[in-house]
């Protein structure tokens, strides 16, 4: 699988990061636990299972002129994982120039192989994800333990494609 994300600047990547440490300070999964070198809170705009020749070059183009992009966190959503299991996150507002970009990005991976459905415009729910893999009682407890967290905006300001094979990173929309 490979996707295309967004990523925070350094005080967005910071907010994101004290929601997880929260989180994990209360006992509960968070994304804080995940010590892989390439990950940090991003917003994913696409996935596929490849991309067509040519797909990167033109989404480094698009994103360039693009970012940083200002964005607006709010509100809390959870989504089914596998099994029982919920993921909660933070709603990213879908601004006009955000569903632009997302557009264009899909527009750039036309005949990609085995497009993700929950990332294609008109199904997409733009997030940051904050917990993967939690129980029901314990998705409860992590609204308890956040409360409703204030609206917060941040600034996008690199993009990048993520490998699941190799888990690697390649840098986009470098201006």
């Amino acid at each position: 699988m490979r996707t295309v994300e967004l990523t925070c600047d350094p005080d967005f990547d910071d907010a994101v990061r004290a929601v997880w440490g929260r989180l994990d300070a209360a006992g509960l999964p968070s994304l804080t636990r995940n010590t892989h070198p390439t990950h940090r809170p991003h917003l994913t705009l696409a996935a596929a299972g490849s991309f067509p020749p040519g797909a990167l070059e033109r989404i480094d183009d698009l994103l360039a002129p693009a970012l940083p992009l200002r964005v607006r966190l709010a509100g809390l959503l959870s989504f089914s994982a596998r099994s029982r299991r919920r993921v909660l996150a933070w709603g990213v507002v879908p601004t006009p120039e955000l569903l632009a970009v997302h557009g264009a990005v899909w527009a750039a991976l036309d005949g990609a192989d085995e497009p993700h459905p929950l990332y294609t415009p008109g199904r997409w729910m733009p997030h940051m994800s904050l917990t993967r893999r939690l129980e029901p009682e314990q998705l409860v407890t992590a609204l308890e333990v956040l409360g409703r967290l204030p609206d917060h905006p941040g600034d996008l300001d690199a993009g990048r494609s993520y490998d699941t094979d190799t888990r690697t990173t390649v840098p986009l929309g470098a201006a």
